[in-house]
């Protein structure tokens, strides 16, 4: 099974980058400061991570400290699934309480 960081990677290398592996980023290089997304690929990779993780971003999540680097983009899914699992052991307690 592949990491986020991979996932994330391909990602970008097969939508961005047309399937050029070896375009030689680092996972902190900055996707917008580098060229490798425009605003537009913003949304569409918005949409990926939707779809691929199954949640839904605030508008107050939509910044670069979240989105503009493989590394970025790793913390931000790491920290919705545990969100997300805490909410969901919260509903459980709830539940058998």
């Amino acid at each position: 099974m592949a990491s986020v960081h991979d996932e994330v990677r391909q990602f970008v290398i097969d939508n961005f980058l047309f399937g050029q592996a070896d375009g030689g980023f680092s996972d902190d290089i900055s996707f917008i400061e580098s060229g490798i997304i425009d605003s537009t690929g913003v949304l569409e990779l918005i949409g990926f991570l939707e779809e691929r993780y199954q949640f839904q971003l605030a508008p107050t999540e939509l910044v670069p400290e979240n989105l503009d680097s493989v590394n970025n983009l790793a913390r931000l899914i790491a920290r919705k699934r545990k969100a997300s699992e805490q909410a969901q052991q919260k509903e459980e307690y709830g539940v058998c309480r």
